[in-house]
């Protein structure tokens, strides 16, 4: 889902402890700021070496996460011929140098260390690597690298933060327990650091799922489910816990952060919005009890199942990126591809979805779970994005500024009018 607006780009390029000066501003197809394989092929063709983007330094305009001008720290893989090393001026020392809260793979030096694991890790399994790692994208959340093996086939790098991610690892693990054709093979993997290696899964990412393709991944995700829910294994696994009992202390405590409004938890929420919010967090118990009531069990959500998690080849359907991964209401992922699709296909998604909870929890009533998990799916996500921006560093904190703020109003226009006490 590439919006058709660009952005303008300009990178700040190191080796080490050297710096070798501005490249740019030039312009990039593409607007996504943690799109940065162009930005890569573009500095790496100036610098006459490979190069990797570090992190996002700054932004200038632009919005949502797209477009505007955007400045990257870069690093030289190899030592370029020219120019010669510069001093950096003292706000860009202090633009390049350490800051609180950086991802592990954000520094020069922990970007080399991430990728010599890989490629030592990669050639442990005998998958050696062919060539550098292509950059496919890095912000706040995750690095994405794609490999070239001798072997023949792909590999991809993942590193996201440890402190706030699931386990992918673990999560695909269990999952896989279950049904192995769901999940991308995993080839290795540092939970500790929140590194991950995966075998290539062929086919695309479904943006426009196909009737084919809902009736195959829906089903089998809706049954692993039920199974992990069945035999305790969800619950015992760890995840970070987002049941709706446990959301509702949560959401409170966000509400109380927001009224703070200190630290990272600020927001352009007006008294109208904080004081609806509250009493619709008041409403919440009783929604809570009658969500239980539709007999869906607690299990492993995926935490962001929209149609670009799944990747198809036409016949057989995979689903991807597990970082989001929770121990939830299974609604919370039925109702997450609404969004992304047309009316048609999601009158789809909603009947497959349903159809396959009630053959697996016959006697529930998952039409009905769908209407009233609204507010606490909102309310969910709006918890965590405020989680991203509690653990990225200031200068990323444009990616999620606004959406907890956003997600509370979304799910105060399901309650009434926004700034309104809901009745």
């Amino acid at each position: 889902m590439e919006r058709a607006n660009g952005r303008t780009v300009s990178v700040h390029l190191t080796h080490g402890d050297d710096y070798f000066g501005p490249v740019g501003p030039f312009e990039v197809d593409g607007g996504w700021w943690s799109a940065v394989g162009p930005v890569v092929e573009r500095v790496s063709a100036v610098a006459g070496v490979p190069v990797a983007v570090v992190r996002l330094a700054e932004v200038a305009s632009g919005e949502g996460g797209s477009g505007g001008h955007v400045v990257y720290h870069a690093e030289a893989l190899e030592r370029p011929a020219a120019p010669a090393p510069r001093e950096p001026g003292a706000d860009l020392a202090a633009l390049l140098g350490p800051a609180e809260r950086r991802a592990g793979w954000a520094t020069p030096a922990g970007l080399r260390d991430v990728l010599d694991w890989a490629e030592r890790t990669l050639g442990q399994t005998g998958r050696p690597v062919a060539g550098r790692a292509r950059q496919l994208r890095t912000w706040n959340l995750s690095g994405l690298f794609r490999y070239s093996t001798t072997t023949g086939g792909d590999a991809w790098l993942k590193a996201i933060n440890p402190v706030f991610n699931a386990r992918e690892g673990e999560v695909i693990a269990l999952l896989g327990g279950f049904d192995a054709t769901l999940v991308p093979p995993v080839l290795g993997a540092d939970p500790e650091r929140g590194l991950l290696l995966l075998d290539h899964v062929p086919g695309e990412d479904c943006w426009g799922p196909s009737a084919e393709t809902v009736a195959d991944v829906l089903p089998r995700l809706v049954a692993a489910q039920a199974a992990l829910a069945a035999d305790g294994r969800a619950a015992a696994a760890g995840l970070r816990d987002r049941t709706p009992r446990t959301l509702l202390g949560q959401v409170d405590s966000l509400l109380d952060r927001l009224e703070a409004g200190t630290g990272p938890a600020r927001s352009d929420l007006t008294a109208g919005e904080l004081a609806a919010a509250r009493a619709l967090a008041a409403r919440l118990p009783a929604l809570v009890g009658e969500l239980a009531a539709c007999g869906l069990p607690e299990t492993l959500v995926h935490g962001d199942f929209h149609p670009g998690n799944w990747r198809s080849d036409g016949t057989h359907t995979v689903i991807v990126d597990y970082a989001d991964s929770c121990l939830g209401h299974p609604a919370l992922d039925g109702l997450r591809p609404r969004q992304y699709v047309s009316a048609e296909r999601w009158a789809q998604i909603a009947g497959v979805w349903a159809r396959a909870w009630r053959e697996h929890a016959p006697g529930s009533d998952p039409e009905r779970a769908l209407e009233l998990v609204e507010p606490l799916y909102h309310l969910s996500y709006a918890v965590r994005y405020q989680e991203f921006l509690d653990h990225v560093e200031t200068s990323e904190r444009p990616y999620h500024e606004g959406d907890p703020a956003s997600e509370i109003r979304k799910a105060l226009a399901w309650a009434g009018e926004p700034g309104q006490v809901p009745a």
